[in-house]
């Protein structure tokens, strides 16, 4: 797969938005949001952490007085986290989480030999596949910012496709604590799931014969009903289109989900703040959305796209998705191989205070994707693409806090963000063209059973 990467330094020309927009972005205001959201926790989906979020952000947004809230409710049935614990057969127990959506063990757990495949790549899990079945697989985390990173979900799904009874994924990073994230769907054939620190995986590792050990899983979880919700904030423009500018809410449990996503959350208000006042006389209006249960598998913008019918699609001229927005010296536009897409972002980025480079290849790790399967023009804007040594290396750990953020470069993306959504807001032509569902398909591997169960997610109308 291919990558453009390029920095702009060259002047900007046909741009809109001029100076004052930018220069109304407050540094205080963006601070006070960020520091909220944080204090509030990790922001798990359907905790009192999260709900108390989106309280926060609903208050914020109806400040703006520019605009209507038109957020939706949804019934979703949530997952709860009890209790994990992975022991050794003839040792201590060792640190461990759940991953969300992991199904309970027996109360007394399982008892399971496990394998131990390094890094989880499809050629060690056909190496192995004799030996997968009704043991547990050992897998490392990755550096996920990176075309040649292995996401979670593909090792899952390739453990349960093998007749694996469990699967246990390693922190990478040594002296951090557990990795978190997501893992099945919910469905009758998932397999108990965990995450585990760099330390806890070199201790299985080391207590292993040939690959080999012997553990006991207990995992307690349960289902409960909950309320999902589509926080969105709109101000009409002059015609029926609209510009989207996204970021998911929720976290995870064990720091303040900082990076990710309070970056890009408080990024969202931020521009909402300076924006929303001048969208009425703009060509197109201004949707800001915030959304609930992304870490769940991209289950809220999902749940958000599917729903939308074709005709509210298709008045949807780019969707600008922020995540994990700081970290890092530069930018990335992940832009799903719409070419016409990083050409726009392309040119209102030109001589931008920090780099922003276009990965074309198609990334399905957060809700620009769902945007993408629907064949809505999007990109999902973010710090640290193919740079292991930025601070988002530290995403899903105890160590996603606020202090790994500098504001003011913080504020500097937004602000960058905002001149995109602007621009768009504004331009007479038309900015990219919809995708229809053949074209979708060409660009996805429909093979990998993480796409092969979200791509009937739209049925997008002909490209225009």
């Amino acid at each position: 797969m291919a990558i453009l990467r390029r920095s702009f330094r060259e002047a900007s020309v046909g741009c809109h938005v001029d100076k004052s927009f930018e220069q109304a972005f407050s540094l205080e205001a963006l601070r006070s949001d960020l520091n909220a959201l944080c204090d509030f926790g990790g922001r798990f989906a359907g905790s009192e952490s999260e709900l108390r979020a989106r309280r926060f952000v609903e208050a914020r947004l109806g400040e703006i007085g520019a605009g209507r809230s038109c957020s939706i409710d949804y019934p979703y049935s949530a997952w709860e986290r009890r209790a994990s614990s992975v022991e050794l057969s003839d040792g201590p127990a060792i640190e461990s989480t759940s991953l969300v959506l992991s199904p309970s063990t027996p109360p007394e757990g399982l008892a399971l030999e496990l394998i131990d495949l390094g890094r989880g790549t499809s050629e060690d899990f056909v190496r192995e596949r004799e030996r997968l079945r009704g043991r547990a697989v050992l897998v490392r985390h990755e550096f996920p910012f990176t075309v040649h990173h292995v996401h979670r979900r593909r090792k899952y799904d390739w453990a349960k496709r093998g007749g694996a009874a469990a699967f246990c994924i390693a922190n990478y990073l040594p002296e951090v604590g557990v990795v978190s994230g997501s893992s099945g769907r919910g469905e009758p054939d998932d397999i108990p799931a965990v995450g585990l620190s760099y330390e806890g995986g070199a201790k299985i590792a080391a207590a292993s014969s040939d690959g080999m050990t012997k553990i006991r899983l207990r995992i307690d979880a349960r289902r409960v009903p909950a309320e999902g919700r589509h926080i969105i904030y709109e101000v009409p423009g002059q015609t029926e289109e609209w510009v989207v500018v996204c970021a998911h809410l929720d976290g995870h449990h064990l720091a303040e989900s900082a990076l990710d996503n309070a970056s890009g959350a408080a990024s969202v208000l931020e521009i909402g703040r300076r924006l929303a006042p001048l969208a009425g006389k703009l060509r197109r209006g201004l949707r800001l959305m915030l959304f609930t249960f992304e870490e769940w598998g991209l289950y809220g913008s999902s749940r958000y796209v599917t729903e939308l019918p074709q005709s509210e699609r298709e008045k949807i001229a780019l969707v600008v998705n922020l995540d994990t927005i700081v970290g890092a010296d530069r930018l990335s536009a992940l832009i799903s191989e719409m070419e016409d897409v990083g050409r726009f972002v392309e040119k209102h980025t030109k001589n931008a205070p920090i780099p922003v480079d276009l990965i074309r290849p198609v990334m399905g790790n957060s809700d620009h994707y769902n945007f993408f399967l629907g064949g809505i023009p999007s990109f999902r804007l973010i710090a640290g693409y193919e740079d292991p040594g930025a601070e988002t290396r530290f995403l899903l750990t105890p160590a996603d806090t606020r202090a790994r953020i500098d504001v003011k470069r913080l504020l500097v993306a937004a602000q960058m963000a905002g001149r995109i959504a602007y621009e768009a807001c504004a331009s007479e032509e038309r900015i990219a063209a919809h995708l229809d569902a053949e074209a979708v398909r060409s660009r996805l591997d429909t093979e990998d059973p993480w796409v092969k169960d979200r791509i009937e997610c739209a049925s997008p109308s002909p490209a225009r």
